[in-house]
């Protein structure tokens, strides 16, 4: 028995070493699971410091929800100003005058980290950068995020510009949760920008991971005396999506080798286990002024949940149905499941009807009262 306990706990060992020498070199960081928040690994998450581009990530929160409002769209054209063509740094290269669509200037936001192509976005929304500027400390204060403050929407070095490694985090969990599409360029490797034009521009991603890590997608690099080398990266291999940021990186290099361990770690200590799959009826309500009567409650998605790899747990489910007046359309969401463990809530899902409900109309209903009293059902 005494060996198999010396056994066990030797194999523990390199798990805890591992986890505490992750990013050796870079002054903090953070890992965690996308679908639940759940923090995997951290050192200095709390720690404000400059964090360059990473700022862009909510930059491309708000150029986002302004496209999912109808606001903007991605065909707009947008002519640059003299102080967006002013911009140090990374860059596109954009001329006062010159006039580029918000499809690519986020493009040259998210491949090229473009500090001109993001000032050019915040004038287009806010007006000006400053007004642009306190909507991005307006957006993080409602995530309440508690070490973060914003002077620019490009990351440049200022005082009074900083962040910390847990806030990037769950920046970088809105985007992706919350704004996916942000990965369809994210995960662009090289394109060109102007393309039919003598100005044609060849645009190579920042972040080599997408092209070198498996299941990477995303998602933001940065880099400032200040701030180090910085990376927000992310990645999904079976079901499950990890996040890892670095900061305070010494070269780009090591930034890159450490968040891959970083992702590693994740991939190989925790896994996403599918419970039930989508369309898995969860209830059956009875509603005698619907039609029809008998209605199927589904899972909205597969009900998934963050685990240790080689656990085997038993999970229980709670359902809370919240049923509104009729009619319901196929897809309305109707009440949430959650995945309990030891009473603790571990994950939820949404319920849906598979189908249409409508209201049993009044004939119906006498026809239907009729028919019950003849069949002695009432």
């Amino acid at each position: 028995m005494k060996k198999w306990i010396l056994l066990f706990l030797l194999l523990l060992i390199p798990y805890k070493s591992m986890a505490e020498e992750l990013i050796p070199n870079g002054n903090s960081g953070v890992l965690i699971e996308a679908g639940s928040g759940k923090i995997l690994y951290e050192k200095n998450s709390h720690e404000r410091s400059s964090v360059a581009s990473l700022t862009k990530m909510v930059a491309q929160i708000i150029i986002l929800e302004e496209i999912e409002k109808g606001k903007i769209h991605w065909d707009d054209v947008v002519t640059i100003s003299h102080h967006a063509s002013s911009m140090g740094g990374s860059q596109i290269y954009l001329a006062e005058g010159e006039k580029m669509t918000v499809r690519d200037l986020m493009k040259g936001i998210s491949v090229a980290s473009g500090n001109d192509a993001t000032v050019a976005m915040a004038e287009y929304i806010g007006g000006s950068e400053e007004k642009f500027v306190e909507r991005m400390n307006e957006v993080v204060k409602q995530m309440g995020l508690k070490d973060t403050h914003f002077v620019n929407s490009t990351g440049l070095d200022e005082e009074d510009h900083y962040s910390s490694g847990y806030d990037m985090a769950m920046i970088a969990r809105e985007l992706v949760m919350n704004h996916s599409k942000v990965l369809e360029f994210s995960s662009i490797y090289e394109d060109y920008l102007r393309e039919n034009s003598d100005q044609k521009f060849w645009l190579v991603n920042t972040n080599k991971l997408i092209r070198f890590y498996e299941g990477a997608d995303g998602l933001k690099t940065g880099h400032t005396d200040d701030a180090g080398y910085c990376l927000a990266a992310t990645a999904k291999r079976d079901n499950m999506r990890l996040i890892g940021i670095v900061l305070g990186e010494k070269d780009s290099k090591v930034r890159n080798q450490e968040v891959m361990d970083l992702l590693d770690y994740g991939f190989q200590t925790a896994q996403m286990k599918c419970l039930l799959k989508k369309g898995t009826q969860m209830d059956m309500v009875t509603m005698d002024l619907a039609t029809p009567s008998e209605i199927p409650i589904v899972l909205k998605e597969d009900l998934c949940v963050l685990e240790e790899k080689g656990q085997d747990k038993k999970y229980q489910y709670e359902l809370k149905l919240q049923f509104p007046s009729l009619p319901v359309q196929k897809g309305d969401v109707v009440g949430k499941v959650d995945v309990l463990y030891h009473q603790k809530k571990l994950s939820s899902g949404d319920l849906m009807v598979s189908f249409d409900v409508q209201s049993l109309s009044f004939m119906s209903f006498v026809k239907k009262t009729l028919l019950n009293l003849l069949y002695g059902v009432l």
